[in-house]
């Protein structure tokens, strides 16, 4: 009996190494490995954002091109040097077509068949449909709804201005979940005037990490095939975002009503029929892509709507919660922005229009400042999609399924690429030669670049200028001026505490 037991212990430790000369066998250096959680153990039990992670072997490594890392037992690549960067997210795009989120090939739980976390086949037919969801004429159409929020935003923080200290990134979130609630789904989540708004507490929810949450990530990664069925996403989460967008549907009579809201775009879509692309990895007898082809189902859409919520209002109230925080800090930077924004609003009878906001160039450079300092999402991940694939520059390698981080936050605080990485310097971004490719990627790059850049942009910055129009942002006794990074990120990036300031009247 003892044997037994020794052998099958045995057994369970080699299995949960097998994999762990991967690296090493390629001359790659890594941390040393745990059995079963790899150099991810801190990630799992949400002690380490994956982004912070990325940033510590990206550190801790800095004469390599790449570093080995493994996720629960899987090889993963921390990928240090530019030129390789941009032969995986343009150049290559082809064997990098996937970002790897999902850790079943077949199995994919429905919320996470939207644009971001959805590979191959079914990405591409989305991607073909949101082709001109987001062009200049439809943010044009969407821009009423941002200019009605931004007008709400100035009204509460009038009340906030009241206050010694206040959560700026709580206020940006409900000025957020505001637009998404008006322009996505023609609802009026009231988050501005009610901070206890049911949808806030949606928001919140996606992106707290509770013990459940923490245990089915963990175990997804360590045990793909065995825990292939267990969500990512709370049961709730689902049940709550199938309701809304359901009850969305059904008053709309499933038709598009001429709102212009995400909804009506993806209703319009639907209406169109069946989406048919080229295969991404399916070939005919003759080698040709085949075609493929999917409707636009009600899932796809809830699905759609999913990302919208979650991820458009987080990363655009990060980013403009935390520009807001450095002109705190940056006076100087402050009174610029300030006085473009009077100067330029008087031409729009003080309205913040599209045009407005367009014209705003020191207030643009602000921001994408504020994004360099923390990009709202801090890493960017692919999966080799090929049999293999060798990278010219280092004559390395890699199998297909092999996944490759990009360590975004790293890149824009070393000191290589950015003079000063640490400092508030916004004439860094002067001029388009500044927007430095491969290197400045805070939407990412080819492809599978953020498709809403252009709209969080400009709701992000028109929060801002309806701030900055009307009230002084400084320090407030619980700020501080190098806040703490959320070791709960998953993807997209937080603070410890939020971004606590205060708004004085102007």
């Amino acid at each position: 009996m003892f044997y037994i037991v020794f052998f099958c212990v045995l057994l369970f430790y080699f299995y949960g190494i097998r994999t762990f000369n991967y690296w090493r066998n390629r001359g790659i250096k890594n941390d040393k490995p745990l059995p079963y959680f790899g150099n991810n153990l801190k990630q799992f039990v949400q002690k380490s954002s994956m982004a912070m992670m990325a940033t510590g072997l990206y550190k801790r490594y800095p004469e390599e091109k790449v570093v080995g890392f493994f996720r629960g037992t899987s090889p993963e690549l921390v990928i240090r040097d530019p030129d390789i960067i941009k032969r995986i997210l343009v150049t290559d795009f082809q064997h990098f077509y996937a970002r790897g989120f999902n850790t079943h090939e077949t199995v994919i739980e429905p919320l996470l068949k939207n644009l971001f976390f959805a590979d191959g086949d079914l990405w591409r037919l989305i991607r073909q449909r949101f082709g001109q969801s987001f062009s200049t004429g439809k943010i044009k159409s969407m821009f009423a709804f941002i200019t009605d929020g931004a007008e709400k935003l100035q009204l509460l923080a009038n009340d906030i201005s009241e206050l010694e200290s206040y959560d700026i990134k709580e206020l940006m979130a409900r000025y957020t979940t505001d637009f998404i609630g008006a322009c996505g789904f023609g609802i009026n989540m009231d988050t501005l005037g009610n901070d206890s708004s049911e949808f806030r507490k949606l928001g919140k929810r996606i992106f707290e990490r509770t013990f459940r949450d923490t245990l089915a990530g963990a175990s997804k990664y360590i045990f793909p095939e065995l825990c292939r069925y267990v969500n990512f996403l709370a049961p709730e989460l689902e049940t709550s975002i199938n309701t809304l967008v359901q009850k969305v549907l059904h008053y709309r009579n499933y038709k598009p009503c001429g709102r212009n809201d995400f909804i009506d775009i993806m209703l319009d879509l639907k209406e169109r029929g069946k989406i048919s692309v080229e295969s991404l990895n399916l070939k005919d007898s003759n080698g040709d892509p085949k075609i493929v082809e999917m409707e636009f189902t009600d899932l796809l859409i809830t699905a759609q709507s999913f990302l919208f919520f979650g991820a458009g209002f987080e990363t655009t109230s990060t980013t403009s919660s935390f520009t807001l925080h450095q002109l705190a800090y940056n006076p100087d930077w402050q009174l610029k922005v300030q006085n473009e924004i009077d100067r330029v609003l008087m031409k729009y009878d003080g309205k913040i229009t599209y045009e407005a906001v367009n014209e705003m160039q020191c207030l643009e450079k602000c921001f994408y400042e504020a994004m360099r300092l923390y990009p709202a999402v801090g890493f960017l991940m692919r999966k080799c999609t090929t049999p293999s694939y060798t990278f010219p520059e280092i004559g390395l390698t890699i199998d297909k399924g092999v996944k490759v981080i990009i360590p975004i936050q790293a890149i824009h605080n070393d000191e290589k690429y950015f003079y000063e990485p640490n400092k508030f310097h916004p004439d860094r971004f002067t001029s388009a030669k500044d927007m430095k490719s491969s290197i400045f990627l805070p939407f990412g790059d080819g492809p599978r670049a953020c498709i809403a850049a252009r709209l969080g942009k400009l709701l992000a910055m028109a929060g801002i200028a309806a701030i900055l129009h009307k009230f002084h942002v400084e320090p407030s006794a619980e700020s501080k001026q190098y806040p703490e990074p959320d070791p709960m990120g998953i993807v997209s990036e937080s603070f410890v505490g939020g971004l606590p300031v205060k708004l004085r009247k102007r």
